[in-house]
């Protein structure tokens, strides 16, 4: 029997039919999910949403008045499913964690070149290391997810190789727990994102590298990493099934036009759509040798343009809910004739982040840096902007 409430009344063990208000204003990527986690109830109780509609068959009812016990036997009301026991993390701030997620970024960097440096002179893959860093980004993502994203961007045109398995790596995580999934499970989605790439080492790199057009001969040697990587990884103990999977599909397209086998929706894993949104959105947004990089806003219109037939519509969502409509990084004029850079996401809503604001458009100067929270303010984001037009250094501010 499905029951409109009061979001006051939700409750552990409750499913959730559908939540009232555009999806785009609560921080949840799906509508209809069983309420098992108290870190979800809190944010559904304190992001803004009145009312949702709930499912009396598949979940708890709605709490009564209850008569007065007449006999010793206590009243049970527990939810119907526990909730799964996750190591417990102290949440700290984006300044606190930021120090720590760059250590991790840069270590990570390392072992990735060496690991696959050793690939391209035919030595067998270590990934011992990879595994324990991609376990330090689980928990810097627990700690304070806007740090490790902020750090996604900072690559060059030279390192893209390394560091785009490196993002890819970060936005995995940052989208699995977005999905739902934690613990081992989780590190290996991780780690899946970390090595996606790694048959990217038998590709000559004057071919990987080349800034022009790529010949058609060319092309096949570069669709052929996926499968190449598979049967790297395939030699190694330390690497479990969502790797080789990630591997070997991160560019096959729901409707079937991707590469190398050319499966289409039911026939790709949830870690391989997981792969192809993250892939994607990396490469877009990175400097490369042949092309420079979209901004990150742009970035997300492009691939919702995209997505009936690229995407998996329900993981680009929890996506967009994971980065948000305007990603760190993004450069925003806002209502005031400001503009800002993203730094953090609001757990509210995708349209209100926390945005520095360092220039004033109606004086053409910088101004004292302020941090706003477009939550807590009537100012809002009128447009994503240009960098390379307004010839800013977002590096000074």
């Amino acid at each position: 029997m499905l029951k409109k409430i009061h979001v006051t009344d939700a409750r552990l063990g409750m499913y959730i039919h559908k939540i009232c208000g555009k999806w785009m204003e609560h921080p949840f990527w799906k509508q209809s999910f069983l309420l098992s986690e108290q870190a979800d109830l809190e944010k559904l109780t304190s992001c803004g949403v009145r009312e949702l509609w709930i499912d009396t068959v598949k979940g708890l009812d709605v709490v009564t008045a209850l008569p007065e016990a007449t006999s010793a036997e206590p009243v049970n009301n527990s939810p119907a499913k526990a909730a799964p026991v996750v190591r417990k993390v102290e949440k700290v701030s984006l300044e606190e964690e930021m120090q720590a997620a760059r250590n991790i970024h840069t270590r990570t960097k390392q072992a990735v070149t060496a690991m696959f440096s050793e690939v391209r002179m035919g030595k067998a893959v270590q990934v011992d290391e990879a595994v324990v860093l991609v376990d330090e980004i689980n928990q810097s993502m627990q700690r304070n997810s806007n740090a490790m994203l902020s750090l996604v961007r900072l690559k060059t045109a030279d390192e893209y190789t390394y560091l785009h398995s490196v993002a890819v790596c970060v936005l995995m995580v940052a989208l699995g727990r977005q999905l739902g999934i934690r613990g081992e499970e989780l590190n290996q989605v991780g780690v899946a994102g970390l090595l996606h790439d790694i048959g990217k080492m038998t590709v000559p790199i004057a071919v990987l590298n080349k800034p022009g057009k790529l010949t058609d001969k060319e092309f096949d040697v570069v669709k052929d990493h996926p499968r190449r990587g598979w049967e790297i990884l395939k030699t190694v103990y330390q690497v479990n099934e969502p790797a080789l999977d990630v591997c070997l599909h991160h560019h096959e397209r729901m409707d079937g036009q991707g590469y190398p086998d050319r499966l289409s929706a039911d026939n790709l894993s949830l870690y391989a759509r997981m792969g192809a949104v993250c892939d994607v959105y990396d490469a877009i947004t990175s400097e490369r040798c042949y092309k420079a990089g979209w901004e990150p806003a742009e970035a997300i219109k492009k691939m919702a343009a995209w997505r009936d037939g690229h995407f998996d519509e329900n993981v680009f969502r929890a996506f967009v809910k994971t980065i948000g409509i305007y990603p760190n990084g993004s450069l925003v004029k806002l209502k005031s004739d400001r503009l800002g850079v993203v730094i953090e996401q609001s757990e509210k809503s995708l349209v209100t982040p926390l945005v520095k604001v360092f220039f004033s458009i109606r004086h053409n100067a910088h101004i004292p840096v302020e941090i706003i929270d477009l939550s807590k303010t009537t100012d809002s984001i009128v447009s994503v902007e240009n960098l390379q037009q307004w010839k800013l250094d977002l590096e000074k501010i």
